[in-house]
């Protein structure tokens, strides 16, 4: 049986880009507002729920996406393209923040929050499905698509527990220092854009478009 062996370059690019997509700190407030009036134990099921369920979408779509583009015939630069502008959109949406877009009535609705809105699309979103269909495409063996799935994992983590204890980071870091954390994140994830449209730009220079 051959050896495996993790990319440990990959894992930390994986990890970080999607850390910075999925946003723990500034998605803070947008947790507490949709738990508001939740026992602490139901808040707890949600952050493990909500977590789940984006780990589940992701992974589905890092998993099956690469066939459905082979079938509707999408390159690698196409994916990068569209993923850089996608987290573009969402670098924006964190240097500007518009409030809370309305978190208290999806609080209020029928629907379970953990799976709509928190679950997905707010941790499961566009920019996170694309980053890791990207990174699972770029992984030349068995090694390196584990390294990307051990990443994604690792920030689910993060991501379920900055949710637990949402309500002592809240107080920790006030109001300011959440809006200062989105900000900083906002200005990697463009910069993270900008880098993958660059490179899908140069492979075309290069290659030419398929």
């Amino acid at each position: 049986m051959p050896e495996i062996s993790l990319d440990p370059t990959l894992f930390a690019t994986a990890f970080v880009t999607v850390l910075v997509i999925m946003d723990p700190i500034g998605n803070i407030p947008i947790f507490l507002a949709l738990t508001k009036g939740q026992s602490v134990a139901a808040r707890h099921r949600a952050a493990a729920l909500s977590s789940a369920v984006a780990g589940l979408v992701i992974l589905a779509f890092a998993l099956g996406g690469d066939q459905v583009l082979h079938l509707l015939g999408i390159s690698l630069e196409s994916l990068q393209v569209a993923g850089g502008l996608l987290l573009l959109v969402i670098a924006l949406e964190l240097l500007h923040p518009s409030g809370d877009g309305g978190t208290s009535s999806l609080a209020s609705g029928d629907t379970n929050i953990a799976l709509v809105p928190l679950g997905t699309p707010l941790l499961a979103g566009p920019g996170a499905i694309a980053a890791t269909m990207l990174y699972t495409r770029q992984a030349d063996d068995l090694g390196g698509s584990l390294s990307v799935v051990a990443a994604l994992v690792a920030v689910l983590v993060v991501i379920y527990l900055s949710m637990r204890y949402a309500t002592f980071f809240a107080r920790v870091l006030r109001e300011n220092g959440i809006e200062l954390l989105s900000r900083v994140m906002g200005l990697l994830v463009a910069a993270i854009a900008v880098q993958l449209v660059a490179e899908a730009i140069e492979s075309w220079i290069t290659h030419g478009v398929a």
